[in-house]
């Protein structure tokens, strides 16, 4: 049966319609570790934190990481701000300056471990998974490199292996989800010296949190960042300054992140969906279409290969030219140079003694 254009483009619309509902309602449906009252999570205290960079350490250490540029003992690298990438999970800033602070505020920074991700919700593979114990974790295995986590998270945090070509991932801290499945703690609440980081069940975490601002009121500032922040976090952090003051962000309000990125990201499965059906269909409606524009596509591909070849052999020349130019040029330099060293030396030389007498004396 034979179908025109525009029947054929209807029912991609009315289907589409559909695609876009159920796409939205996964975007916004919440993970199940949301209501989770058993979620763990770490409570940082930003008044006890002595920026040390062991937890920096400890989390290279049992993620099996590259070793960073600088020793983690080297705390020269706080003289400037820093963010995780695809080479480091968590990374420790420091603050002066900070209005009523007696000295540096340290904060450590790594993934929030949302309640409800927006990693998770804007990734139409399902690549980010919100697990029972509070990780969220990330299979490389079915990611198709897309990148929406990265846009989505409002923390910044996902990283993305741009050096590695073939096998890209989208780096991030796991909350050392393997070492929490062994009844182990997170490497980096286990490692640090000060205290300043509290593992255990979030609720738990919470109690203990106003516990020490009702004991020292004049300490704390009275908010738990990450209580309500974005529908709520994991990782939650006190601190005795203003959290904008230490690079936290203020004006996150308390939506949760998938219920704020379901209209612009929930529709990313529908286009995924959408794309071998509709090429089918205008496979099926023009196939002669189809095949100039194939071989347009070739056209263009060999167009711009012919033009990238030609930059390259441009390139080439210009970097020979300039080559030999510098060689010439270096050849002068030194020909010019001994010159110099041949007058100087003949001049410096000292003049031959004259015999007295004129004549020669002999040696018998």
């Amino acid at each position: 049966m034979s179908i025109s254009r525009r029947r054929f483009l209807g029912w991609m619309g009315a289907a589409g319609a559909g695609f876009a509902a159920a796409g939205r309602a996964h975007a916004g449906s919440s993970p199940r570790g949301a209501a989770n009252p058993e979620t763990l999570g770490v409570l940082f205290d930003a008044t006890r934190c002595i920026g040390c960079r062991k937890c920096e350490e400890a989390c290279n250490r049992v993620n099996e990481l590259p070793p960073p540029e600088r020793p983690f003992h080297d705390l020269g690298v706080l003289e400037k701000r820093r963010r995780t990438d695809a080479r480091t999970y968590t990374v420790v800033n420091r603050y002066t300056g900070i209005e009523g602070a007696r000295g540096p505020v340290y904060r450590k920074i790594q993934c929030n471990h949302c309640l409800e991700p927006a990693c998770a919700s804007a990734c139409f593979v399902r690549a980010f998974t919100k697990n029972a114990d509070g990780s969220v974790t990330y299979d490389e295995s079915v990611c198709v490199g897309c990148r929406y986590c990265m846009i989505a998270c409002p923390f910044e945090i996902p990283a993305y292996e741009y050096d590695k070509a073939f096998t890209p991932r989208v780096m991030k801290c796991t909350f050392c989800h393997p070492r929490l499945v062994q009844g182990l703690l997170p490497g980096c609440v286990e490692i640090c010296p000060a205290e300043a980081l509290t593992f255990g069940r979030r609720r738990d975490l919470l109690r203990i949190a106003r516990s020490r601002m009702a004991q020292s009121p004049g300490r704390y500032l009275d908010h738990i960042y990450g209580e309500f922040e974005m529908g709520g976090t994991t990782w939650l952090t006190i601190s005795g300054v203003p959290f904008r003051a230490i690079g936290m962000r203020e004006d996150l309000g308390t939506t949760p992140a998938p219920e704020l990125t379901k209209g612009a990201l929930g529709v990313v499965p529908v286009v995924a969906a959408m794309w071998p059906v509709l090429l089918t269909g205008i496979y099926a409606i023009n196939r002669r279409r189809d095949r100039i524009a194939r071989e347009e596509r070739e056209a263009a591909v060999a167009a711009a290969l012919a033009r990238a070849e030609a930059e390259a052999k441009k390139k080439l020349a210009e970097a020979l030219a300039k080559a030999d130019k510098d060689k010439k040029a270096a050849v002068e330099r030194e020909v010019k140079k001994a010159l110099e060293e041949a007058a100087r030396a003949r001049t410096e030389a000292p003049a031959p003694a004259s015999p007295e007498g004129g004549g020669e004396t002999k040696s018998g």
